[in-house]
């Protein structure tokens, strides 16, 4: 081998060596280069899940807060409604506080009220032709009774009072036959009365032999002629239902002429 040889050889196996060193280099910051993009890649990865798991988390949050929001806007209205019937609760106990104001106010009106009435229903059966008076009386004496008592409301007093008043109204117009006790002459006689409304009360004694008529402008008792008993007799079956409605004589006071 010669010197030209020798130095060919030496050329070549450096060049070769110069190339398997670059190719190693090469490979060796290739090789790191892959590691780094596969490291950069799982941390990416796990940033990735990382942040798929903080997405779900945060749309569940965000349901949550909806349903927190929708149950926050359920408790809004219900609160609303409430509050509407409490103003209106509150309107009816302010009613009724004036109603119970105003019916306390009416009853120290109305009392005194009552009383006179009272007094005045007792004046006028005590003036008025003396009918079934113990039955009368006894009706007044009720009525001032209650007025003391405690357990009957004000209403209902007021109520029977104007009752006794209807009552004495009614006896304006309706025909009775009761029997009772009469003072005749200084005796008690049971008689049977027959009353025509307030026009005028009779009555025909049980043995049918005596008959008189109330005068109201003398506040006495007048005898009647025997002819009217027939009429009276009449009268008092009229009144017991026990015959038809018929025309009757009857005595009654003609008024006096105004001068």
């Amino acid at each position: 081998m010669n010197n030209s040889t020798i130095r060919i050889f030496r050329s070549a196996f450096v060049i070769a060596w110069l190339a398997f060193f670059v190719h190693g280099a090469w490979a060796g910051d290739l090789g790191n280069a892959i590691n780094t993009v596969m490291q950069a890649n799982r941390a990416a990865a796990k940033a990735q899940a990382r942040i798929d798991k903080t997405s779900d988390e945060a749309t569940e949050l965000l349901g949550q807060y909806r349903a927190v929001q929708e149950q926050i806007e359920s408790a809004k209205a219900y609160n609303e409604q409430v509050q509407k019937l409490l103003d209106s609760q509150q309107g009816e106990m302010d009613l009724l506080r004036k109603q119970i104001d105003d019916a306390t106010s009416i009853g120290r009106e109305i009392t005194p009220l009552m009383l006179r009435m009272i007094d005045s229903l007792d004046a006028f059966i005590k003036l008025d032709v003396p009918f079934l008076l113990e039955e009368r009386t006894k009706r007044v004496a009720t009525l001032r009774k209650m007025m003391n008592r405690a357990d009957v409301a004000d209403s209902e007093k007021f109520r029977r009072i104007l009752e006794a008043y209807q009552i004495e109204t009614e006896f304006g117009r309706t025909i009775e036959a009761y029997e009772a006790e009469l003072n005749l002459k200084g005796k008690k006689r049971m008689v049977n009365f027959l009353r025509f409304g307030r026009i005028a009360l009779m009555y025909l004694t049980l043995d049918e032999s005596e008959a008189g008529v109330w005068n109201q402008e003398s506040h006495s008792w007048d005898a009647l002629p025997s002819e009217y008993r027939a009429s009276i007799k009449k009268g008092l079956r009229i009144a017991r239902k026990q015959t038809a409605p018929d025309l009757i004589r009857i005595p009654v006071s003609a008024p006096e002429d105004e001068q």
